[in-house]
């Protein structure tokens, strides 16, 4: 015999699940009529009205139907012991999107586009954080005699290129000699550790080489200890716009705080240092630009390192096994990819 709490939360998962995919209020003979819950419409009604009570639904006019509360999907969520996960061959069409990627930047914007199609909600993507990485190599490219282009590749595959005037005419030797005094101090070092050992360089160096490697060495290290965390990309904005009716008059503020950034990279900061897929709801959420939203994101990385976060922002009646599952895989591929080059 299922006892009443049980049986009240079997209807408030028939409520989340027809009020999701119709949009439309759900009404107790609605609920005896699509779902199999074993019991009278009575029953049914008495449940409703005991989940009205605690907080789980709510009716918003004066028809006879009710919806989630805030409150209502969190006990929704909490209660999803496995998230849905996804085909075999959904998992393959994602694998092969991303692998096609050439580059970082294709990465990031292969992901955003993927996980804003799979969830039809808004997906976002954050660069790996350059904290977090090393530095797999740099490259020393002469433009003229007293100028260089020096091109920093970590290990994530992010590059950064800085122009840098010498001042003065350089050999092709000393360009060269550049080039492997920085690659042996900085290969393979976390970026503040290669900024702390950069900036001891010009104290080791022999004297004729000592003015370059100032002027290299003082643009190294901007690069180096610069925030690429406020680097993000948006993908999917118009999926929020053909659902107005769940941003009663605040529409608009959701996309002002979209395009602010700040806003969503808190949130992803949060869930990419829990390690978990982490899903904010409605109130839940700090912002009050954001409270009509849900918010579902995780980090990525690999072998326990966490490179950064992507999730996706949509309104709080949303299909949270489904987004959940699409959050995750999208994660883990990014992850992969991006390891393994």
């Amino acid at each position: 015999m299922v006892n009443a709490d049980e049986r009240r939360f079997e209807v408030l998962r028939a409520i989340v699940a027809d009020y999701v995919s119709t949009k439309e209020p759900v009404g107790s003979k609605a609920l005896v009529d699509r779902h199999n819950l074993g019991v009278s419409s009575a029953t049914v009604r008495n449940d409703m009205a005991a989940l009205e009570e605690d907080g789980f639904i709510v009716q918003p006019h004066t028809s006879a139907g009710r919806v989630p509360t805030d409150k209502g999907y969190r006990l929704f969520v909490d209660r999803l012991h496995e998230v849905k996960p996804l085909t075999e061959a959904e998992r393959r069409a994602i694998h092969k999107f991303l692998e096609g990627a050439l580059d970082l930047d294709d990465v990031m914007r292969r992901s955003v586009r993927l996980l804003a199609q799979l969830t039809q909600q808004v997906a976002v993507v954050q660069y790996p954080t350059l904290t977090r990485s090393t530095v797999r190599h740099v490259e020393v490219v002469t433009i003229t005699p007293a100028r260089l282009m020096l091109v920093l590749i970590t290990n994530t595959g992010r590059v950064d290129q800085r122009m840098v005037d010498l001042g003065d005419v350089i050999t092709d030797d000393d360009v060269a000699r550049l080039r492997n005094v920085l690659n042996a101090s900085m290969a393979e070092k976390r970026l503040a550790d290669a900024s702390a050992a950069v900036a001891e360089l010009p104290d080791q160096a022999p004297p004729e080489l000592r003015d370059s490697l100032i002027r290299v060495c003082s643009v190294l290290i901007e690069s180096l200890v610069e925030h690429p965390e406020e680097r993000m990309l948006l993908g999917g904005t118009p999926n929020l716009t053909r659902n107005v009716a769940d941003f009663p008059n605040s529409l608009r503020q959701v996309l002002e705080a979209l395009e602010e950034q700040v806003v969503v990279l808190k949130l992803l900061a949060a869930a990419r240092d829990s390690g978990t897929v982490r899903v904010s709801i409605g109130m839940e959420n700090e912002a009050k630009e954001m409270q009509t939203t849900s918010v579902i994101s995780t980090g990525y990385g690999s072998d326990g390192m966490v490179l950064g976060g992507l999730g996706v922002v949509g309104p709080t009646r949303m299909d949270y096994p489904g987004t959940m599952a699409a959050v995750r895989a999208v994660a883990a591929y990014v992850g992969e990819i991006l390891v393994g080059r």
